[in-house]
């Protein structure tokens, strides 16, 4: 697998990170859905504002995927919000990840890729830091509801990203299905904290923290995975996925001298081995495409 792939996700993962700074900042503010919202009609925004996708190009089909895609992949980052606002955040991660591995398992045919699979899920258990203790009682039932939510859209998010990646023009598709998916889901995101605290939505700050949100944890990953995804496998691109709590560790070391355990250390050795040895040639895509 040629190295401008991970590197890829990693460029993705630290854009993520940055932006998850200013979400911090929109959380005092708005609530998790609302702040996911804004996530995705900002990038949505951004991307047709770049792009200007002409009509001619678009049917009605290709509309309706593109929508689909863009409503999916709101929900479920209004999924993960809510999830880490009632879990710890790598307990939400942990099980956000069994979306991505059930589709690297339901995509291979090799015994070598479910043994991959595993050690993946193992990994980002050990890296992502779990904490038992977060999803007792209600609050963490709540939690752990919403992060097996955000788990099977973003397994959905991959399953319908690489169609919409196969199907050509896909960064423009992303543009569209995120505009798309931010109306459709504009009320029930939106009405309760219009009700709640309307005067949030005129702090033009607020507005300018969720373009910069939507940019950063959106439209830059957002775009690479439409890259990635139309070079390799669904089964591929859903282990590919490990390497973001890998990322976020390399750059707690880093920036702030947050140095991993042994315990995170075993982890990040299994999720390299498991894709190293699955790397093959992405020009053919695994029958899980």
């Amino acid at each position: 697998m040629p190295l401008m792939i991970p590197a890829m996700f990693v460029i993705g993962a630290i854009s993520q990170y940055v932006g998850a700074s200013l979400g911090v900042g929109l959380f005092e503010s708005l609530s998790p859905v609302a702040v996911a919202w804004l996530r995705g009609a900002g990038a949505g925004l951004i991307l047709i504002l770049a792009l200007r996708p002409r009509r001619r190009n678009w049917s009605a089909a290709r509309l309706r995927v593109a929508a689909l895609f863009g409503t999916v992949t709101v929900l479920m980052n209004m999924a993960f919000y809510e999830a880490i606002a009632h879990i710890d955040l790598g307990t939400a991660v942990a099980i956000e990840f069994l979306g991505p591995i059930t589709v690297a398992v339901a995509g291979s045919r090799r015994t070598v890729d479910l043994l991959a699979a595993a050690a993946a899920l193992v990994g980002v258990v050990c890296v992502a830091g779990v904490n038992i203790t977060a999803v007792s009682g209600y609050d963490g039932a709540v939690g752990v509801g919403f992060a097996l939510l955000a788990a099977g859209l973003w397994a959905g998010y991959i399953v319908i990203g690489k169609r919409v990646a196969d199907a050509g023009g896909g960064i423009e598709g992303l543009g569209v299905g995120l505009a798309a998916g931010a109306l459709v889901l504009a009320v029930p995101a939106l009405a309760p904290d219009l009700v709640a605290r309307p005067g949030a939505f005129l702090q033009w700050e607020v507005w300018i923290l969720g373009l910069g949100l939507g940019l950063l944890s959106s439209v830059i990953p957002y775009v690479l995975d439409q890259v990635v995804l139309g070079r390799v496998g669904r089964a591929r691109f859903a282990l590919l996925l490990a390497l973001l709590p890998v990322t976020a560790t390399g750059v707690g070391a880093v920036m702030l001298g947050q140095r991993p355990g042994w315990i995170e250390a075993v982890g990040i050795a299994l999720i390299v081995i498991a894709i190293v040895v699955t790397s093959r040639d992405t020009t053919n895509p695994d029958p899980g495409s």
